[in-house]
């Protein structure tokens, strides 16, 4: 049915063209400029016509205008997609280093496209058009340029100028067109400017009518997959965040080793002076015995409590940052709670301004880290920790964070802020806590570290929940909800 409508628009455009020709028959340039375009538009389809002997040429292009080594739903998507036989086109901004499972992988090609900076000239709204009519351009050339895939499976947010190209391309060259929403990109934008602002409005208008084009869409949530149905009339299939295997509690002799790089690089990492002693190596959290090679946790270490950010006006780590000085007050009080060291990890726009306000920090009980880890280094990290904070507030309220999922899939219980649909994910007093403001965090702190590091209490139950109830992964999770599309198509 699409490949008959897509057929029909190509046909009705090219006879625009072919009328346009006619009138603007006069005029050299014009007709020249419409003529080029009819001739483009036929050798296009007749690509399209080719490659769409079905969906059998086993490729497929995965987009994301966003860095790619910072898009791991993305990575997982590109990774079971090869394993499934398909060879993938992998197009983003090459940023921070992917996955050596992406790096690795023979079926995959990472094409590079350019992030757009530097457009300094002019008002702000006529450098974002400059910006959008820049980067359609070099996305059109792209998309154009790789071998017509059988699928092109794009991220939204970001969709401006993405949609309308892709669904363009898709179109002139029969490939299936797959959205998968992990958020609506005009709330983001609304963060900063506001929901009436024209550019939002704008980019909303733009989504809802865009969107409808597509083949197929995915999304991060129920409430999201009805949101679309009720809002846009768009029928999504929900495909939740699930952790791949790669994200599990770290053994003891793994976590030591990360802990050793650490300490060369991170203060908070490095035993206290008093605890060295002669054939022992030492972290602040773990030791081995030079003897026997056996490593053991330390005596007396801290808590490790562990948070990872993109740094962006949806995470108010102002919070988390309030809460460590009310801990900070609770154990100057004589409350009996263990040293802390607050991992956060991660990079974007606001990480400067909050280790400015870090640094301000006047904390004896408690030590703060910004480190930026390798892909391979992270999943490690979370194993090791003993609590996760999230403070995600979703700009639409319908999508979850993924870094909660991470922490499950190690089973690692997790303090998170409430929004709306959050209950998707984290069960309240099962698998973690909910709070909504500094205050609650700083008393869910104090409560559930009141008993580290024994094996009773709250946190020790809740991480036993996790074990117990252990999760989809997402490889299950892919094959079970995105396969089964693909195999209807090519049946």
């Amino acid at each position: 049915m699409a490949d008959t409508k897509s057929s029909v628009i190509v046909v009705l455009l090219l006879l625009t063209v072919f009328a346009c020709g006619l009138y603007f028959r006069h005029y050299g340039l014009f007709y020249s400029t419409f003529l080029a375009f009819a001739v483009v538009c036929l050798f296009l389809q007749a690509r399209r016509l080719r490659a769409s002997n079905g969906l059998a040429n086993r490729s497929v292009c995965v987009l994301v205008l966003g860095d790619i080594g910072r898009s791991p739903r993305m990575q997982y998507h590109v990774v079971s997609l090869s394993k499934h036989g398909y060879n993938v086109s992998f197009v983003g901004f090459l940023g921070t280093k992917p996955h050596q499972d992406v790096l690795g992988n023979e079926r995959i090609k990472i094409i590079p496209i350019s992030e757009l900076t530097g457009l300094t000239a002019g008002p702000k709204i006529l450098r974002y058009v400059t910006k959008v009519i820049l980067q359609s351009l070099q996305l059109l050339y792209v998309l154009l340029k790789i071998d017509a895939p059988s699928y092109v499976l794009m991220q939204n947010p970001p969709g401006l100028p993405g949609i309308a190209v892709t669904w363009l391309v898709c179109l002139l060259r029969g490939s299936k067109f797959i959205i998968d929403w992990h958020n609506y990109g005009y709330t983001i934008m609304a963060l900063t400017h506001g929901e009436k602002h024209p550019i939002v409005r704008v980019a909303k208008w733009y989504e809802k009518f865009f969107g409808v084009f597509s083949h197929h869409n995915l999304c991060v949530t129920n409430a999201m997959k009805e949101d679309l149905r009720r809002n846009w009339s768009i029928k999504a299939t929900t495909l939740y965040d699930k952790p791949p295997l790669m994200f599990r509690e770290a053994p003891l002799e793994t976590r030591h080793s990360l802990f050793m790089k650490m300490r060369d690089l991170y203060s908070p990492f490095k035993p206290p002076e008093e605890a060295h002693s002669e054939g022992v190596e030492r972290t602040a959290f773990t030791k081995r015995d030079g003897g026997t090679g056996t490593v053991t946790l330390a005596d007396g270490r801290p808590a490790l409590l562990l948070s990872s950010t993109s740094w962006t006006e949806d995470e108010d780590f102002s919070i988390l940052l309030k809460a460590l000085e009310e801990y900070e007050e609770f154990v100057e009080g004589g409350a009996s709670l263990p040293p802390l060291v607050c991992v956060i990890t991660g990079k974007g726009p606001q990480k400067e301004h909050y280790r400015a306000l870090i640094d301000r920090l006047q904390l004896k009980h408690v030590q703060i880290c910004t480190p930026w880890l390798e892909a391979e280094d992270y999943p490690i990290l979370l194993g090791s920790a003993d609590l996760g904070v999230c403070l995600h507030k979703s700009s639409s309220g319908l999508d979850l964070p993924m870094k909660v999922v991470d922490m499950f899939g190690c089973c690692l219980p997790v303090c998170a802020i409430h929004f709306q649909c959050l209950h998707e994910l984290v069960k309240h007093e099962e698998n973690g806590l909910i709070f909504k403001d500094s205050q609650e965090l700083a008393e869910q702190l104090k409560t559930l570290l009141s008993e580290f590091p024994g094996t009773e209490g709250r946190l020790a139950r809740f991480r036993r929940n996790l074990r117990t109830n252990e999760q989809l992964r997402w490889d299950e999770s892919w094959d079970r909800t995105v396969l089964p599309l693909l195999a209807a198509d090519a049946s």
